[in-house]
Parts: structure tokens; sequence; C-alpha cells
């Protein structure tokens, strides 16, 4: 392969190769040991950064930002944003010459707890090695197995990485973890995010088949006193609920989210295709709307209509799980550049992968945003024209003429390299 920018592309070992699990990390570490390039000796210029980020086209949503702008980053933060800073003034540099920089993308809605629960997947392998910073594992753990999630997974990964804690105990390690109303023990869901409120940020309940009875008002009940005992957000998981979806958006309230929004069945749309009136009023007392991808949660129909109707999302998120990082999702990447080919603009996508789902949950950090003082979390992509084939989750095809194709990301200053998909 040619050289891509300032390290060799050939150093990047792609996702779905014959390589392990380990390997893979491994060489996308390895290549962000050539992204920050030391410079020589200044004799006459004092370096005022750790690293400066130089030449690119910077997407802030949050500062109403979208020019040619350079960054310098010290001790881990935005110390400066300028139209131009010299390369001499930082003690390493990435040069982002003809590349989109925007700040560290947050997908909301992963399955990380790898190993453990199901079918997830470690968080750097769809988080930082695709330009994505921080993550939000989406209720693969639950109160009784939320401390592994901490200490094996959260811990050693060099994403960020937040949970919503499952309102069933033990998560999505049982096939249904909603089989027992006994799983739902909203003392013990309150205890356990007050014990770890730097990592938890909200609640998940997944309307599922199968819930006893056909009880899902019971489930919302039961997930709403937990909410309002800790103090957390609810998000939900639309698609498998008994009662009509308004009955359920009844039971939200502002800050709260509605994933899996555009789905082919149960969505938030009416059986004539049209937006219920009840999202629209949620949306309005500040309801989120949110994409949660996955394997079968976009549907590219539903998705047009419910965007030419003036729906607007909150959140682009990809439920990327090791059952779909493969195909049809990849990662948020793809994901995002399935909402450019349906017509929304570069700035709203980027909007929805970082300052709207920063303003979703308290991360305890500033995030989603470049701002000077800000924590320096950033990616940088290439813009890749060509005809390129998309698939959303029931197996529709669109072919798109460019696709964003994570080059580079940093968290806290860190610089990491990534793949290309």
């Amino acid at each position: 392969m040619a050289k891509t920018g300032p390290f060799r592309a050939s150093s990047l070992l792609p996702l779905g190769s014959t390589t392990t699990r380990r390997q893979f990390v491994a060489g996308a570490a390895s290549a962000s040991l050539a992204l920050a390039l030391p410079l020589p000796p200044w004799s006459c210029q004092e370096r005022q950064f750790d690293t400066v980020v130089v030449g690119g086209r910077l997407i802030d949503p949050a500062e109403g930002i979208d020019a040619p702008s350079d960054i310098g980053i010290t001790d881990g933060r935005v110390a400066r944003v300028a139209e131009r800073i010299a390369e001499g003034e930082g003690r390493q540099v990435v040069r982002a010459h003809g590349m989109i920089v925007t700040p560290g993308l947050i997908d909301i809605h992963t399955h990380v707890y790898d190993g453990v629960s199901g079918v997830s997947i470690d968080p750097d392998v769809v988080g930082i090695a695709k330009g994505v910073t921080t993550v939000v594992d989406a209720g693969s753990s639950g109160a009784t197995t939320f401390p592994g999630f901490r200490t094996y997974v959260a811990a050693p990964a060099r994403t960020r990485v937040y949970a919503l804690l499952n309102v069933s105990s033990p998560g999505m390690t049982v096939s249904n973890e909603l089989a027992d109303f006994a799983y739902i023990d909203p003392d013990a869901i309150v205890a356990t995010v007050e014990a770890n409120r730097d990592m938890i940020v909200g609640l998940k309940v997944r309307m599922l088949a199968g819930i006893p009875g056909g009880n899902d008002i019971e489930v919302m009940r039961l997930t709403r006193l937990a909410a309002e005992g800790a103090g957390v957000p609810i998000m939900v998981h639309i698609g498998g609920q008994t009662s009509p979806l308004p009955r359920i958006l009844e039971m939200l309230r502002p800050g709260d989210v509605v994933t899996h929004a555009l789905r082919r069945n149960r969505s938030i749309l009416d059986d004539a295709g049209t937006v219920y009136p009840e999202v629209r009023e949620a949306v309005e007392r500040g309801v989120h709307l949110d994409i949660g991808h996955g394997r079968g949660n976009l549907d590219f129909d539903v998705a047009e209509r419910a965007l030419g109707q003036g729906i607007r999302l909150a959140a682009i998120s990809s439920d990327v799980h090791r059952g779909n990082a493969l195909g049809p999702v990849f990662g948020l990447p793809t994901t995002l550049t399935k909402f450019l080919h349906m017509g929304m603009s570069l700035e709203e996508v980027i909007r929805c992968a970082t300052s709207t789902p920063a303003g979703i949950f308290d991360f305890g950090e500033e995030l989603g945003t470049l701002r000077e003082g800000a924590v320096a979390d950033l990616s940088v992509f290439q813009m890749v024209e060509g005809d390129y084939e998309l698939v959303d989750s029931g197996g529709k095809r669109r072919t798109a003429a460019r696709r964003l194709v994570p080059y580079a990301a940093m968290r806290a200053g860190r610089p990491y390299g990534a793949i290309t998909r």
C-alpha cells in the first residue's frame, strides 16, 4: 500500500483479517507511534505545546466551527485553536492536511463486555481504533455483573468506556434478562449507580419479546422507579414491546433516550409510514432519538421517511458488537457515512456523534468539543470518494459516492493510529 500522511498505511491491520485481536490492537498502537512525529531541535522558537495538529479542516459543532484550523494541546487539554500554529511550537506534530478533524467521536450504544456478555467485543477494536474515543456500553452489565465490567474491561481500555446499567441484575449474560421480574431490583440498581457514578451514566431497558405476561408497562414502571432513585436517564430499546409505542413514550421524561428509532418494525413510524405525533411531542419535551444501528435496527426506507418528515436525531450510534462488526455495521464511521448518503450534512452527522451525545449524558468531563480548555479527545478522518456499497440491517443496499475513513485519534492528547473501514 502507498504511504498515507505521517505513517505507513501498511502498518495497520484490517478488521476481519486473519490476525488475532491482540495483533490487531498491537498493530494499531504501533501505527500511533509514527503518527506523532518528534520535531528536530528548533533554535529560535520555543515549543509551547506537547502536540500540534495542523493543516486540517476542523468541524466542531459545539463551537460552530467549520474552517481550516490548527490545534495546540498541552497536558491532555486543548490549549489553543487558531487558523495557524507553527509546527515548531509543538514537541510532536500530527499533520492533517486535506483531512477532517473533529472532537473525539462518542458512540452511545455499543456492547463491549468482551468475553462475558454474549456478542460483546473489545472496546478498543470498535472504539479508538475506529476514531471513536468514547463508547457507552448499553446494558451488557447489570447490578451483579458490573464490577467485572469495570475492572476487566473499562479500566484497561485505551478508549473511554462508560456504561448504561441494565435494569436486570445479570445484564446481558443471560438470553432474556427480563424473563423474571425478580431480576429487576430497584434498590440494587440505585446502590450500584451510587457507587459508580464516575462510570454509570444511565439505565438501559430492553423491550424484549418474552416479558412475563407481556407486561412491558410493569418493566417500565420499575425502571422509572430506579431511574428516579438514582437520578439518571433511561435508554429504552424499542422493538419488542407489546404495548403501543405511544404508551411507552408516556413513561419517559426529558433527558431519556429512545434507541433503535429507525428499525423496520415497531419504529417511530405508524402503520401508514407517518411519524407518530406522540414521538414529535416526546422530542419537543426533551426525549432524545438514537439510531442504535445494530444487526436489526436500521432500515434505509424507514430512515429516509423519518428524515423526510423533519425528524431531528439526537444521536447516531452503532450498536456495534461481535455479531455485526464485520457487517453490516462495521462501526460508527460507517454508520455516519450511511446518514451522509441519506442526505444529512457532514456537520449534522458529526454533531450527532459529538456535541449532542455529550449533552445527553453526564460524562464528568467536557467531551464532544475542542473548545480551548476542553479534554483533548479528537478524531481525524479522510473523506474518500468512490463507489461504496452500504447495507442496512435488512440487507437493502445503497451505493454511496464518499465515505468517512478514520485516520487517527487522540484521547486526552495521547495519539493512537486508526484502521480504515
